[in-house]
């Protein structure tokens, strides 16, 4: 953002010069000093800041001047930078007139020419001029613009890749905000196919893939090398722990993830029993420091969609969405889980408008003084029950179960049972959800029967589905989908006819020798944040067992 401008003016060469200096010397680290010697070429370079969109914090101006006097000067930037201080530079003779300009003019202070010492004259008064003009400034927004409608499925998967990601930007909603459609105009475009990620380079996007936008905001879509050590797919806990040691121990590790670092655990607004943490932590800012860690080591990082993966000899294939592929020695699936999918009336339709699963932390603002109803009983759907009992009038924990003892953790209990607008309610579903362009409410069951109440958010925390469709049949799995790995993989004392070594698998090795897992997607695994941050570190000494055996 270009800094704010101090405009100085007067028609007399020698003090123009000698007040700019006087300015530059003093706030030139933190001011644009500009010059004018006259009015009209004052108001002239006022016209281009203002079609520039620049500020003007101050204008020093002086008041004998021919054509337009200071305070004529004075009296027309009101309408062009009202916000700006206005300061008259007068001689001796001119105090009368210096003192009724303060009401027509709204001249903020007069000073007698000359000033010297600028240190004792001129600079106390400007530093309290400009110190006031700061406390009412709000520098214009620098950053990425989305415009979208409010309840829009699409604009929610833009506003949630680029609040996960950590990427500043600003909603404009064209329904409640004029300068949505005046923001559209300027780029030539309109609200026909919304949204529409707007740049501070002038350039947009309409209606983003997910890689469109990755690629647009810096973000890596096509891998650095052809060929690493170790592949991570997955950059959860699991993977962002294998991300920091693969490459810490000199691995040239690649991690690929297709939303953003952290998995559910990064929509975890607050993780309070994390190893080192006794505040707790939010699940985004723990995925921040480790995707910092691991990139420090030399890991790098792909926002991409891995489709497929195959084995040619001892290296195995990763398939990206966009067709390119990249070959390593050894691949850790880390894929993580999602939420299973509630199959009741509505939800499908009004997924993204109402209807989330998971935590989707960019909706809380919206949710306040309505009601909002959490489906689920464990960890994730305490978290994010606290989360939500800050913006929303009521929120109702809806649990099939006779209480949250035996699926979430003891000190969440307790801070559910201590916070007044949290209702849990048990041996209780939600059987529909209703609205026509966004959620307005749900029928409950509810031991007392079904009724029908307001709901403004409706988040889904129910069971947990392996990531994992893709995988080739060779990558064994259990029949939820879980891959097997180790000691699990053997069977009445016989590996699967898949294993070609003579070596029993590593602990954490998949039924495809170079082929790991750690995290969720693990069965048998313990959904817990900290044993994925585990599995994932153990995992690449197995790696280097296996490189050693190849």
């Amino acid at each position: 953002m270009p800094k704010p401008v101090l405009l100085a003016i007067d028609d007399d060469t020698s003090v123009l010069e000698a007040v700019v200096q006087d300015l530059r010397r003093q706030y030139g680290a933190n001011y644009r000093i500009l010059r004018a010697a006259s009015g009209q070429a004052a108001l002239d370079i006022c016209r281009q800041l203002l079609d520039r969109k620049e500020s003007v914090a101050l204008f020093l101006s002086d008041q004998r001047m021919p054509g337009m006097t200071g305070v004529e000067f004075l009296e027309q930037t009101m309408t062009l930078f009202p916000e700006a201080k206005r300061a008259l530079l007068t001689a001796y003779a001119d105090t009368e007139a210096a003192i009724r300009a303060i009401n027509s003019a709204k001249i903020h202070y007069y000073l007698n020419k000359p000033w010297d010492p600028p240190e004792e004259k001129l600079y106390p008064i400007l530093d309290d001029l400009l110190e006031s003009w700061l406390e009412g400034f709000k520098p214009p927004f620098q950053g990425l613009r989305v415009v979208g409608h409010r309840w829009s499925p699409l604009d929610h998967q833009v506003r949630g890749f680029l609040s996960t990601n950590h990427i500043p930007y600003q909603s404009l909603n064209p329904e409640a905000n004029p300068d949505a459609l005046t923001a559209l105009k300027e780029a030539g475009l309109d609200d026909s196919k919304l949204p529409v990620v707007l740049f501070p380079d002038g350039t947009s996007l309409v209606q983003p893939s997910q890689t469109e936008l990755a690629a647009k905001v810096g973000m890596s879509v096509q891998a650095a090398q052809e060929f690493y050590d170790v592949v991570v797919i997955g950059a959860g806990p699991a993977g962002l722990a294998a991300g920091v040691y693969g490459a810490s121990e000199g691995l040239r590790t690649l991690l690929i993830e297709c939303d953003a670092p952290g998995g559910q655990a990064g929509s975890s607004s607050r993780i309070e029993n994390y190893l080192g943490f006794p505040s707790g932590v939010g699940g985004a800012e723990l995925a921040r420091r480790a995707f910092v860690q691991a990139s420090r080591f030399g890991a790098e990082f792909l926002t991409q969609r891995a489709t497929a993966l195959r084995q040619d000899q001892n290296y195995h294939i990763v398939q990206l969405a966009d067709g390119r592929e990249v070959s390593c020695h050894v691949c850790l699936l880390s894929m993580g889980v999602s939420y299973r999918k509630l199959e009741i009336p509505g939800v499908e339709r009004l997924g993204g408008a109402g209807v989330y699963y998971g935590a989707a932390l960019t909706e809380a603002i919206s949710c306040s003084d309505g009601d909002v109803y959490i489906v689920g009983g464990a960890n994730s759907a305490g978290q994010a029950a606290m989360h939500f009992a800050r913006f929303a009038r009521k929120v109702h924990m809806v649990v099939r179960a006779d209480s949250l003892e035996k699926s979430m953790s003891k000190y969440l209990i307790n801070q559910i049972q201590a916070t007044p607008n949290i209702v849990v309610e048990t041996h209780a579903e939600v059987m529909e959800a209703y609205g026509e362009e966004r959620l307005e409410c749900v029928r409950l069951k509810t031991p007392h029967g079904e009724e029908q109440r307001p709901a403004m958010g409706l988040f889904i925390f129910i069971g947990a589905e392996p990531k994992a469709d893709w995988l080739p049949a060779e990558v064994l799995r259990d029949r939820k989908g879980f891959v097997l790995s180790g000691p699990d993989l053997i069977v009445d004392s016989k590996l699967p006819t898949t294993w070609k070594l003579d070596r029993e698998p590593y602990l954490l090795e998949t039924s495809v020798p170079g082929i790991f897992v750690a995290g969720d997607l693990r069965h048998g695994s313990v959904k817990r944040c900290a044993s994925a941050v585990g599995e994932g570190s153990i995992a690449i000494q197995f790696v280097h067992q296996y490189l050693a055996s190849v």
